[in-house]
């Protein structure tokens, strides 16, 4: 017996070193938003430049999110987690450390966004799946909800840090924090599927990429989810996560207000995660989805129409959060009924890339949008109008069974 099948971790432990992993990786990618007023009176670098680093991080995401969830197939999970976090530790350091664009640009854009791409939702609820929890919505839904939890617990301490020490020390504790990590994941996290009792890895290596990839893309659920999730990131990771902070220091709203308006939606985003998993195992998942596109572009109504009401700031922050992330455990049953556990990696690593592609368009538009009128009108009506269509497009979706499909021959 290989040392690696005899820790037999336990899924909950999978799931509770999913969310850490997450709620750190995720802290870290809002960390640029929170302090980018000050880049800016510091570096004297516009919006638009900020915005342009933030989306292309999200755009080396991309490349890199079909390989990892490749990886993660065929060798499982913890290697890919290991090295994420390890490189994430090393990007976030290699920012504090910058005092000009090259290096900035190559530890944000760079290292930053290999770290982040490595340690994804995708792999998480690739990992999660591998190991057939019996209700894989509701862990999925607990795991990835770390991507929140981490802004609600670690995000108002990197603000304070930002009001008491220069905006070099916010990255600097999110490295450390990756670091500490990274012994618990190489401890703990299974290792190649069978590991976690998955019993098919040998079937898993013999399958060509090609024929993976042809069975993936000849599925119309595959195309709509692709689609939908893009969506999802330019209206989340693009916009709100890159723009919700910048936009209510615009409106007059105070660094500690924002963040706790940021926090709030995170609490809404932690609670909708574990609740849409929870109903994942129990209704219409196609339905359930496309009200939460729904629900997420009627949303944007209320930024249209803020003023300088702080009570308006919170009340979409809740909205907006419960409806946020929550995509994710749905997105990933319907991958895991539809095309199948045995390219469940994969298959997450594309879709999760077309998310990544949105939320860079996301991400740019925002801030060359704001610089062009000075105001966020259009950046929002085009997420409602987005979000709207996204819905949708996934009402298109036959239930089926939240089972594993069999391979094709």
């Amino acid at each position: 017996m290989s040392q690696s099948s005899s820790r037999s971790p336990s899924p909950w432990l999978i799931v509770a070193l999913g969310f850490l992993v997450l709620a750190v990786a995720f802290a870290g990618r809002a960390t640029l938003s929170l302090v980018m007023p000050d880049l800016e009176a510091e570096m004297g670098w516009t919006r638009t430049f900020l915005s342009s680093i933030a989306a292309a991080s999200l755009v080396m995401m991309a490349g890199l999110a079909p390989f990892a969830g490749r990886f993660v197939d065929r060798h499982g999970a913890r290697l890919v987690l290991v090295t994420g976090m390890i490189i994430l530790g090393l990007g976030c350091f290699a920012v504090a450390l910058s005092h000009g664009v090259v290096l900035f640009i190559l530890a944000f854009a760079g290292l930053f966004a290999l770290g982040q791409g490595l340690a994804s939702m995708s792999v998480v609820s690739t990992a999660i799946a591998q190991a057939r929890h019996e209700k894989v919505g509701f862990a999925t839904g607990i795991a990835t909800s770390g991507a929140t939890a981490g802004q609600i617990l670690i995000l108002p301490l990197i603000a304070t840090i930002a009001i008491y020490a220069d905006w070099r020390w916010c990255f600097a504790a999110t490295s450390l924090l990756c670091f500490l990590l990274v012994p618990f994941l190489w401890r703990f996290m299974p290792g190649r599927p069978a590991d976690t009792g998955q019993g098919d890895a040998s079937a898993v290596g013999q399958k060509t990429l090609r024929r993976d990839l042809l069975h993936i893309l000849k599925s119309p659920t595959f195309h709509l989810l692709f689609w939908s999730f893009f969506i999802c990131g330019y209206t989340t990771s693009g916009v709100i996560e890159t723009h919700f902070l910048p936009f209510a220091s615009f409106c007059g709203f105070g660094r500690v207000p924002s963040a706790a308006a940021f926090g709030a939606l995170s609490v809404a985003n932690l609670g909708g995660m574990i609740l849409v998993g929870w109903l994942t195992d129990r209704m219409n998942r196609p339905l359930l989805l496309g009200l939460i596109y729904l629900i997420r572009g009627l949303s944007f109504v209320l930024l249209l129409n803020i003023g300088a009401d702080y009570a308006t700031l919170v009340l979409f922050a809740v909205i907006f959060g419960t409806v946020d992330f929550s995509t994710v455990p749905v997105t990933a049953s319907l991958v895991k009924s539809h095309l199948g556990l045995h390219v469940m990696g994969l298959s997450m690593g594309l879709i999760s890339a077309g998310h990544a592609i949105g939320a860079a368009i996301g991400a740019f538009l925002g801030g060359y949008l704001f610089d062009l009128y000075s105001a966020y009108y259009w950046v929002w009506l085009s997420s409602m109008a987005l979000a709207v269509l996204a819905g949708l497009m996934v009402f298109l979706i036959r239930q089926k069974p939240p089972t594993v499909v069999a391979m094709p021959a």
